[in-house]
């Protein structure tokens, strides 16, 4: 945890012993009474915690002085199509970190609909995961995530119409119009990343009429989260992002 990030209503309350926050302050960071640490409000500002008392019982009381916005989001909207549900956590936790806008995960034709299942979403893992990415890149703001049954569906709702058709990429290994390198003025920018199986014909077809272009990622088969990230340095609105917010 390079920042430890509380919720707004946590402002008041002790840190309980049990608390993985609590646990990594003592037992990683070997902090104790009066020391600080990087600390963050969900959704607000960050800067520095101070822990003011430790309890018998380990609990930890803490204030909390923050000063510093967080950085920007990139604008960057990713589609995925719905991988594995361990793959689904370890995504979100990266895609969080690298600071895209929104992750969008869509039900493709050959999408294995088992996935669908998964109770991520629902049970608090989703977000989690998503806290996690942002207390690794010092952030306090989370991607939004949504679920597409199609990707008619995506392309109709998904925000898809804001991008510049420049920006539009599907990342396709398979039949692809071209490699994936720097994309000049990609922001905003709308990249897809296929399920395992990859993309159907009529989802092609689909790209192609939404302005999208298909693009190689190169020679070898990527994981879903491999693809992801390397696809998000590919497009090269990372360092042209940050040098336009400076």
């Amino acid at each position: 945890m390079n920042l430890i990030l509380f919720e707004e209503d946590e402002r008041d309350l002790p840190l309980q012993k049990r608390d993985p926050r609590a646990i990594h302050l003592v037992k990683t960071l070997h902090k104790k009474a009066g020391d600080e640490f990087d600390a963050g409000i969900l959704g607000g500002k960050r800067g520095k915690g101070r822990i003011t008392q430790v309890f018998d019982d380990g609990r930890l009381l803490f204030s909390l002085n923050l000063t510093e916005f967080p950085p920007p989001r990139l604008p960057v909207t990713v589609a995925v199509g719905f991988p594995r549900p361990i793959q689904t956590r370890r995504l979100l936790r990266d895609l969080s970190s690298m600071g895209v806008s929104a992750v969008h995960l869509v039900c493709c034709e050959l999408s294995d609909k088992n996935y669908l299942k998964t109770t991520l979403l629902e049970d608090g893992g989703a977000r989690a995961a998503l806290i996690e990415g942002a207390s690794q890149s010092r952030d306090t703001t989370l991607p939004q995530i949504a679920v597409f049954s199609s990707l008619k569906e995506w392309l109709e709702d998904g925000g898809v119409n804001e991008c510049p058709e420049a920006s539009r990429i599907a990342c396709d290994n398979v039949e692809p119009e071209g490699v994936l390198g720097g994309v000049q003025n990609a922001c905003p920018a709308a990249l897809a990343i296929g399920p395992e199986r990859g993309w159907s014909d009529r989802e092609r077809l689909q790209f192609r009429n939404a302005g999208f272009k298909r693009l190689s990622l190169g020679c070898r088969a990527l994981r879903t989260e491999t693809a992801c990230i390397a696809a998000i340095a590919a497009l090269g609105v990372l360092s042209s992002y940050e040098q336009s917010s400076v």
